[in-house]
Parts: C-alpha cells; sequence; structure tokens
C-alpha cells in the first residue's frame, strides 16, 4: 500500500510541479491575494476527480477515441490563445498591473469560473492527470493508495505555492513585475496552444 501511495506521490509531483497554464494562473491569483486559497482548493479537488477517473478506467477510454482527442486538442488551443492574449493586454497597459484594478477586484465567483477553465479547458492537465498519472495508476499493486498519494502532492504543491507567492506578494507589487508575470503568462500560454497545434501526437 505505502509502495503505490508514494509512487503515486512522486509521480504527480513530478508532473504538477513543471510551470504550465494552471500553475501560472495560481501564481498570478497568488501574488494578487484575489481568492487564492479558494483557487488551490479548485485545483486540488479537479486533480483529485481526474486522477481517479483516470485510475479507474477513464485513460483507456480516452487513449482510444481520437475524436476526444481531436476536441480537447483544437478547443483547448483556441481557450490557451485567448487567454495568452488577455494577459498579453494587462502586461500593455501598466496602469492594470495593480493588485486591484480601477474597476476594483474580482469577485470569488469570476477567479473561481476562470480557475475552472484554465484547469479543464487545457488539455495538458488531462494529458497529466488522466493519461500519464491514471494510466500508470491502474498498473499499481493498491491503485487507490496510487491515486491518494497523486491528490497528496497536488494538495501540497498548491497549497505552497498558494501561500508563498501571497506571501511574497509586498515584495513583488510593482507595476514592472506585474509586466513581467504576465508577459510570461502570455509566453507560456502561447508556447503550449502552439505545441498543440503543431505536433499532434503531444496529447
Amino acid at each position: 500500500m505505502w509502495q503505490s501511495y508514494s509512487n503515486g506521490l512522486l509521480i504527480a509531483a513530478g508532473l504538477i510541479i513543471a510551470l504550465g497554464a494552471q500553475n501560472a494562473f495560481v501564481l498570478a491569483q497568488s501574488l494578487r491575494r484575489e481568492h487564492h486559497l479558494p483557487v488551490a482548493l479548485l485545483c486540488v479537488v479537479c486533480d483529485a476527480l481526474l486522477v481517479a477517473a483516470g485510475v479507474f478506467g477513464l485513460a483507456a477510454v480516452l487513449a482510444q477515441s481520437p475524436l476526444l482527442l481531436g476536441i480537447a486538442r483544437w478547443g483547448g488551443a483556441a481557450f490557451l490563445l485567448w487567454y495568452g492574449a488577455q494577459a498579453l493586454v494587462r502586461a500593455s497597459r501598466p496602469q492594470a498591473l495593480n493588485q486591484a484594478s480601477e474597476s476594483g477586484p474580482r469577485s470569488r465567483k469570476a477567479v473561481l469560473l476562470a480557475a475552472l477553465a484554465v484547469t479543464l479547458l487545457n488539455p495538458h492537465v488531462y494529458l497529466d492527470t488522466v493519461l500519464l498519472i491514471g494510466s500508470l495508476g491502474a498498473q499499481q499493486p493498491v491503485p487507490g493508495a496510487y491515486a491518494l498519494g497523486a491528490v497528496s502532492a497536488s494538495l501540497m504543491w498548491f497549497f505552497c505555492l498558494a501561500l508563498g507567492a501571497a506571501w511574497l506578494a509586498p515584495w513583488l507589487a510593482r507595476p514592472s513585475t506585474w509586466r513581467f508575470i504576465d508577459l510570461g503568462v502570455a509566453l507560456m500560454m502561447f508556447s503550449i496552444a502552439w505545441q498543440l497545434m503543431s505536433n499532434p501526437g503531444m496529447l
């Protein structure tokens, strides 16, 4: 049991910690201190559901459906391009780089919906949690313990990221820093979208 748990913990940690669209969103929200803990919790819950689905059968279904993979690929690329463009617009307007924009901070509902979109419309999330983590988990002696280990890695990572970035926020609140962060987010989104569109085998 513990071997399966540690396998899930280490494999998930290696995949989740890699910088991607979801991590970039959590980082930005945490630096703004804008509903960052609910966002982290939402990411953990989504990871838990997707890992469990992958471990207990969905990975095999997706791997055998070119149509579903195609929808995930092109739909995800379109969303990532749109989100990257939004970050680029924010980076071009210094007055919008403060912790609260002129229109005021976003509501918790708006932020959580955006987090949900970044999570569920990003094909990389399915590639990591459902296909990779899920397919490996199905081969473990105790799949349930493996899934629990993977979820533990997600829980520790997202809350460490949210709390750590929020703690650093007072030192990173300058407009030039926000511009750099938004440019980085835009670059990350465009890069992932380009990889999806140019490399069909990626998903």
